[in-house]
């Protein structure tokens, strides 16, 4: 993943070099079925199954209450009335307009539950992105030793399957959208107790739902009665009350000026009708609470105007999410004294919330503090739009240094996620300069880079998407800063498995690149070298060694043949012959890059055990498995010593040596440590992490291959079944899952499955992969051999030719492909 850049001023334009995404195949090792990721970590934990932990005692998790509740009897008894049910999941839905309470009442009523429920758990859900933060944040709080180890993907499903597995808990899901965002988690809980709150009315079929309303008169009376102490006549108290319409939020407020101003209840009636209910638009709903609001707000402003800190900390803090915010991001506002006093100012008088160094807002306030109003001088154009610029810059400043790949900088970036999905989730001012906008679409980018790294393509794609439009929008197609961020747009379909878009995308990327910053350029170069790792995940083998050769040459022209940037491109190009059977080419190439790593980077260098571990595959595969294990054992031994037992990488050369026993016809071998790796990968990385899907592949592979179809066929079912799940149906890694099911069904003998399945597979292989691809050549073979089984030689001979001119074609005669087709060809014709 890309670097920050370094601070900026304010007349600096995003930097280039920030937001363009590292070199795919510097990232990716070609060993078998290794994938290098840049997990810097060491010496794991052994964290266990997430379903035998048992929950911290005492483990509360809610927003600060306010200091009084009134009332709201019925509705109390109504939640807890699902208190005695078990045995299924209960879901209970709270729906009623903003500022209406229903925050306030789930809180104030969870907070009496301590004795019955363990963890009691709030999650801000406004957004899909939220609800996984608050999930990822879950298992922090299950289990702090993940923190820094796990990818957010990972700690999210750690949380469900807990979840899952236990039963006295309770969530709560605040601030709902919309009722289809929580649907597939609460169909992965079989039991627990959901409370549900959301300004949606329609929509939560299955769930008992509780409508709030305004508080009774008398309540509302009580509210401000009690936040005054009682130092208020109650037939005044409820002219004010009626005034406010009964809305406890704006009630709450109203108190707090009145309790810090001492102002009668007169005096506050004349200034609210100074400020009256049109402020906005009538017609749309929930208006009136913004309205109300909007009244309580300026008039406890007004009361603030001689320090107008307060005012600017409130408009910056009304584009960050309804999440706690730090305080410490608002030191660019002034000095920390400054700030301090500024937000207890704010919370003394109920606009904020505070909880040590954590400030929150609610959502309502937020709303109408970053809505101008011409008439008041708290909300002007302006200024809000100075709080935009103002709040974009205190989300970069509070970036970990580090980037978004060291896992010493995932909690930082867990908890900036929400607000960076706020903030550039929003409608910006109509006179945000380009400056604010463009690092606003950087910031996104980078949002994206780090949701990437954790395993979630789908939100990345978004992330990059719109980003890519932005940065197109703002400084046109051909600006190397929009370039970068379509190369990112591309790595994401690449890590979708979409090759159908990634490539086109890549080509047009380094077109633009090339045109822009010349042939030689970094960026030009990063444009080749990550098209040509494209072209090798599509199978184009030829083209792929082409772009790495260029790269090769101008990488060593202008940096020098031992510069680690040029021994990556050398290892990228020796690695690409190897996939191409072109061992012989590549060995000496390997060795000699091997060679200069040594001696410029280290032995222990990751790119040095990187280009090691290929070498051993190359080894393998020119027939020279003695001196290949050696090799294999030494790179394992190496991670091992330096990055411990259940790092990634030393996974991967784990992984790598269990498909060198396997290819070498070693089951014994081999099944017990792809078992290992397995059981490792699950409790590192999650069920669902790519790592874990390619080693069940490789583990039902290696059962089906040595003949074990009782374990082979259900394992092989399951997992078609979670790829389709977590990568979707074309993916290319589901498509060779199910094509291994195939041949699984086909050897126990079940043809009334494996023929209809594999005709679908290999339809859909033409069609993703194209039918060149190895992939759709090999199911071309199976079904061949299939037909040949069925007694139909013929048929079965002239599909396998077909295959053998394009493996002449693509890979030359003596390619072990080419030779392997070759010979089946031969025993089909009997000759």
């Amino acid at each position: 993943m890309s670097a920050w850049p370094g601070r900026r001023q304010p007349e600096e334009r995003p930097d280039r070099a920030a937001i363009i995404h590292g070199d795919v195949t510097g990232i990716v090792s070609t060993g078998d079925n290794a994938v290098n990721v840049q997990y810097r970590v060491e010496n794991l934990p052994d964290l266990g199954d997430p379903e035998r932990l048992d929950p911290p005692p005492g483990l509360v998790h809610l927003p600060l209450r306010p200091g009084l509740f009134v009332g709201r009897e019925p509705e109390l008894r109504r939640l807890d009335q699902a208190l005695g049910e078990s045995g299924r999941v209960v879901v209970q839905a709270v729906h009623g307009l903003g500022g209406i309470g229903k925050s306030a009442l789930v809180a104030h009523w969870a907070d009496g539950c301590r004795d019955a429920y363990t963890p009691i758990w709030w999650i801000t859900a406004d957004s899909p992105a939220a609800l996984d933060a608050g999930l990822v944040a879950l298992a922090v709080a299950l289990q702090p030793a993940a923190a820094e180890v796990l990818p957010s993907a990972t700690l999210r499903e750690r949380a469900i399957r807990w979840l899952a597995a236990h039963r006295d808990w309770l969530l709560i899901l605040d601030n709902v959208t919309d009722p289809e965002d929580v649907t597939a988690l609460v169909a992965r809980l079989p039991a627990g107790r959901i409370v549900v709150t959301s300004r949606r009315s329609t929509g939560w079929a299955g769930t008992t739902a509780l409508r709030l309303d305004v508080l009774p008169p008398e309540k509302a009376v009580a509210m401000l009665t009690g936040v005054l102490g009682g130092r208020i006549d109650p037939a005044h108290a409820a002219l004010i009350c009626a005034e406010l319409g009964h809305l406890p939020l704006a009630v709450e407020q109203a108190g707090a000026y009145m309790a810090q101003t001492g102002v009668d209840a007169g005096h506050y009636l004349r200034l609210l009708a100074e400020y009256p209910a049109e402020v906005y638009r009538d017609g749309e709903e929930g208006r009136a609470a913004e309205r109300t609001i909007a009244r309580v707000w300026r008039v406890t402003l007004d009361a603030l105007a001689g320090e107008p800190l307060p005012g600017r900390i409130l408009r910056v803090l009304a584009w960050l999410g309804p999440e706690a915010a730090s305080r410490a991001w608002l030191g660019e506002l002034g000095s920390e004294p400054e700030v301090v006093r500024a937000t207890g100012r704010l919370a003394a008088y109920s606009m904020v919330a505070l909880s040590g160094d954590a400030v929150t807002v609610h959502r309502l306030v937020q709303a109408v503090s970053r809505t101008p109003d011409p008439a008041d001088p708290h909300r002007q154009a302006a200024d809000i739009t100075a709080a935009y610029a103002a709040a974009t810059e205190a989300l970069i400043e509070a970036v970990p240094e580090e980037g978004d790949v060291v896992p010493s900088a995932w909690p930082v970036w867990r908890t900036l996620l929400p607000h960076v999905d706020a903030l550039t989730g929003r409608r910006p001012p109509e006179d945000a300069d380009d400056d604010t906008r463009g690092f606003v679409a950087l910031l996104r980018g980078h949002a994206g880079n780090f949701v990437q790294g954790q395993g979630d393509v789908a939100l990345a794609t978004r992330y990059h998407e719109r980003t890519a439009a932005d940065f197109e929008a703002l400084y046109g197609a051909k600006d190397p800063l929009t370039l970068g961020s379509f190369g990112n747009v591309a790595s994401a379909y690449l890590a979708a498995g979409d090759l159908g878009r990634a490539v086109p995308l890549f080509e047009r990327v380094l077109t633009g690149t090339r045109r822009a910053c010349g042939r030689n350029h970094p960026d030009t170069l990063r444009a080749t070298t990550n098209l040509a790792g494209a072209y090798k995940a599509a199978g184009d083998l030829r083209r792929a060694e082409r772009l790495y050769a260029k790269v090769l040459r101008r990488r060593r022209r202008s940096l020098g043949p031992e510069d680690a940037s040029a021994l990556l491109a050398a290892n990228n190009i020796a690695t690409n012959q190897v996939e191409a059977g072109d061992v012989q080419r590549a060995l000496p190439l390997l060795e000699q890059t091997l060679a200069d790593q040594r001696r410029a980077l280290g032995d222990d260098h990751p790119q040095t055990l990187m280009t090691m571990s290929n070498l051993a595959v190359a080894l393998r595969r020119a027939g020279h498995p003695d001196r290949a294990w050696p090799v294999y054992e030494q790179v394992l031994a190496a991670r091992r010593r330096v990055l411990g037992e259940d790092h990634p990488q030393t996974l991967n050369s784990l992984n790598n040596l269990a498909f060198a026993y396997h290819a070498a016809g070693d089951h014994e071998r081999a099944i017990p440590m792809f078992e290992q790796v397995l059981a490792a990968r699950r409790r590192v990385l999650g069920d669902d992490h790519p790592h874990t899907l390619s080693t069940r592949q490789s583990l039902g592979t290696a059962l089906q291959v040595a003949g074990d179809l009782q374990r082979a066929v259900p394992m092989l079912e399951q997992l078609t079944v979670d790829r389709r799940r977590v990568l979707g149906e074309r993916h290319p890694g589901t498509l060779r899952t199910a094509a291994t099911l195939v041949m699984a069904y086909w050897q126990a003998g079940d043809t009334d499955r494996a023929v209809p399945l594999s005709e679908l597979v290999l339809a859909r292989q033409r069609e993703v992969l194209g039918g060149e691809h190895p992939d759709t050549l090999a199911s071309i073979v199976n079904m061949a051999g299939m037909y040949a089984s069925a007694g139909d030689p013929d048929r079965a001979a002239r599909m396998v030719a077909d295959v053998l001119a394009v493996h002449r074609r693509v890979l030359g005669d003596e390619h072990p492909a080419t030779r392997s087709t070759a010979a089946h060809l031969a025993a089909l014709r009997g000759g």
